[in-house]
This record gives structure tokens, C-alpha cells and sequence, in this order.
């Protein structure tokens, strides 16, 4: 009677272990602050260079000299310890780690909170602080405690217009945003096998959102056919009658298109009741939602059509972006009215490409929506890639089942 995260990590919940790390990742921002506390340790040798990734993709391009300068240094650092580094327009560090970087069973951990996401291949995946990643690059270790876990027990087949991120934004919703404080979520239940792996990385992308520590869907025929396309082998994990502290049921017929709406990721409302709620922008990407299906659920729904409202689209790695280029989803966005921006996280954490003025109304197909997050004083609601497509051709949320 042992969970996912209990048979990766080698202990029973509530125990506090010293574990050895597979795989261990940064990005441009994390990065320079855990180099700073390398230095301070005094620049001691890396337990195991090649298993940590340095991945540019928060403020890539840079956007103005200090920026660029940090980059640079960091770059000086990870060029003369012999790490593995993906330069600017690689894509978002989640999304890269997760095109054949990790296997399942490792133990992976990543300097962002969204490191979750990797759950979706049968990993045990969570973030920690720059401190923490600093400590790792010389030790090749970490410590933690065992988390208890949350079984999530999906049920049924969600309807045409509804996608996966509108279960993501009802399970945050209905364990609220403190519902999970330290927990692992695992994704089981008879409709398990029907979410294919874009889902999934979705679907643990947000398990943070609910306060958990990680999210997981145990490694089977969807993890084994996606990892084939990188050679990796996967060996198939089969729960052993797990013991859950909390148990959450969801019908997937049950649910339909839905907003988180200003400023909390756990309160939505139903796209048909904030039908006619007047926009300024819509972003589509992110480490949510910035996959190629995801690209071409918007793409389906704009194609030969106009958006009505600045739309920006922002792929979540150069293998997604080539991907939509190839098969033509790139040229009907950019055709709609869409402007494409590089492979990263575009104006998600508020930075730059995208950021909203004050007053502005947005709709993102982001993970957070928190007061001045994606620009000060303005207000952002959270949907689905579908959703956010259909509103960008009216100028209003509006909800995709009813866009033609």
C-alpha cells in the first residue's frame, strides 16, 4: 500500500530523507541567484555536471543591459563547469526537460515552482529555492520529507470545447489554493489512460496551485508511446493499492469551459456566465498551455478568421514552435492577427513582451493570476487555449462551444 511518490523516493509519507538528484535544472532568473550562493560557498567542484541543466527562457531575449549582463555570467558559468545550457529561444525549462531529459522514477528538481509539471512522466518533480539548487550543484542531494498524497480520480470523457486546462482549474478550484499544502496529487481513476501526455504535463503544471509539492500520473502505454519519440525507455508503473489522506472525484463529462478570475487561480466561474466581460488582450502559451496541441486548438478555431483584440502566442519550446511552422498551425494564427514572440515564457511573470497596462483586462492560458503579476493594476483571467481563442475573435470572454 505504497504511492507513486513513496515508491520513488524510497520511504514511507512523513519521513525525512536524504536523496540522491537526477536530474536538476535552472533558468536565467533562478540561476544567476543560486551562482551568487555557489560563489559565496566558494566555487567548490560540481557533484555531477551532466546532470544539471541551465535553461534560458524567463526574460530571453534580454530586456535591457542588466539583464543582459546577469545572463552573460551566468552563461561564463555554465560554459566553464560543463553543464548542459539551452540558450535563449530553446523554450520554457518545464517543456524542455520534458522532451526526453527525464525518465520516470527519477528523482528531478528544478529552481521554479513549476517544476511540478515533469510529474506527468512518472517522476517525482518538485521546485525548490536558489539556496537549495546551489546546495544541489555541490552536493548532487537534496533532503525533503515524504509528502502524503492526494488521490485525484478522474471518471468519464470531457465533452467537445472543454480541455484538460479547464480540469486543471476545477481541481485547483475544488481543493482550493491551500487545499494541497504539501501533498503529492496523483492523477489515477478509469479516464487516466484516455489523457494524452500534453494533458498531463498541464494537468501537474497546476498541482502547485493547490499548494501540493508535486503532481503525478504513474508511467504507462501514453507515458512509453510519447518517450518513444525520444528513444526513452520506460518501464511501466502499476499502483500497489496506494493509501490516499484525501480522495477527490471527478467526472469529466461533468465539466464544461471555465475562468479563474481576478486575482485567485481557485475561483472560477463557468465562460458562459462571464460571457460578454470585455478584454484588451489574450495570451496564449506558457508551461501551461504553450504546447503545439495546444497552439493548433487556437489555431482551429481562428483559422481565416480576424482577432478583434492584440493576441499574442508564445510556444513553449523551438520543437512546438518548428512543429506548428511545419504544419501550418503557425501561418493561420499569424493570419489571424496573432503575433508569434520567441519560444519561453513570454509576459507570463510580468516581465516583458506582453505586460499589461494598468486597467487592462487580459485572458491567459497562464497558471497564476495574482494581483500585478502580468502588469500593475490590470486584471487577468485564466482559461484554456480554446477559450482564449474564441474570445480573441470577439473582443469578450466567450465561450469556444459557441464561436463558429
Amino acid at each position: 500500500m505504497v504511492t507513486l511518490s513513496e515508491k520513488i523516493l524510497g520511504a514511507p509519507a512523513g519521513t525525512y530523507i536524504d536523496r540522491q538528484v537526477d536530474r536538476a535544472f535552472c533558468h536565467d532568473g533562478t540561476g544567476i541567484q543560486a551562482k551568487v550562493v555557489y560563489d559565496r560557498m566558494g566555487s567548490p567542484a560540481l557533484a555531477d555536471p551532466a546532470s544539471i541543466y541551465v535553461i534560458y527562457d524567463h526574460i530571453t531575449p534580454a530586456n535591457n543591459s542588466q539583464t543582459a549582463e546577469l545572463q552573460a555570467e551566468l552563461r561564463t558559468f555554465a560554459r566553464k563547469n560543463k553543464v548542459n545550457f539551452m540558450e535563449i529561444g530553446s523554450g520554457i525549462c518545464h517543456q524542455v526537460m520534458a522532451e526526453g531529459l527525464v525518465e520516470p522514477g527519477e528523482v528531478v528538481i528544478g529552481a521554479d515552482s513549476h517544476s511540478c509539471t515533469l510529474g506527468a512522466l512518472g517522476a517525482f518533480a518538485t521546485g525548490v529555492g536558489a539556496s537549495d539548487m546551489a546546495g544541489i550543484w555541490v552536493s548532487g542531494e537534496t533532503w525533503l520529507r515524504v509528502p502524503d498524497s492526494v488521490g485525484i480520480f478522474l471518471q468519464g470523457s470531457l465533452q467537445a470545447g472543454v480541455e484538460w486546462k479547464d480540469l486543471a482549474l476545477s481541481y485547483v478550484s475544488l481543493l482550493g489554493m491551500d487545499g494541497a499544502t504539501y501533498a503529492a496529487l496523483e492523477f489515477t481513476g478509469d479516464a487516466v489512460l484516455s489523457v494524452p501526455m500534453e494533458g498531463r504535463l498541464t494537468l501537474c503544471n497546476m498541482a502547485v496551485e493547490a499548494g501540493a509539492k508535486t503532481g503525478l500520473f504513474y508511467a504507462d502505454k501514453e507515458t512509453a508511446r510519447y518517450l518513444a519519440r525520444y528513444h526513452v525507455p520506460v518501464e511501466i508503473q502499476v499502483p500497489d493499492n496506494p493509501a490516499y489522506f484525501r480522495e477527490c472525484d471527478i467526472d469529466l463529462d461533468a465539466l464544461e469551459p471555465v475562468c479563474a478570475v481576478p486575482h485567485r487561480v481557485d475561483t472560477i466561474q463557468p465562460v458562459s456566465q462571464l460571457h460578454g466581460t470585455s478584454i484588451d488582450q489574450v495570451f496564449i502559451g506558457t508551461c501551461t498551455n504553450g504546447r503545439y496541441e495546444d497552439l493548433k486548438h487556437a489555431a482551429d478555431i481562428l483559422k481565416g478568421k480576424k482577432v478583434a483584440v492584440r493576441t499574442i502566442v508564445v510556444p513553449a519550446s523551438v520543437s512546438d514552435y518548428l512543429k506548428a511552422v511545419t504544419n501550418g498551425v503557425a501561418a493561420d494564427l499569424i493570419n489571424a492577427g496573432c503575433v508569434i514572440g520567441p519560444p519561453g515564457c513570454g509576459p507570463c511573470l510580468g516581465a516583458h513582451m506582453g505586460v499589461l497596462g494598468e486597467g487592462e483586462v487580459g485572458l491567459s492560458t497562464a497558471n497564476r493570476n495574482f494581483k500585478n503579476r502580468m502588469g500593475v493594476g490590470a486584471s487577468y483571467y485564466l482559461c484554456s487555449p480554446s477559450t482564449a481563442a474564441a474570445s480573441a475573435l470577439t473582443g469578450e470572454i466567450s465561450d469556444p462551444r459557441e464561436v463558429v
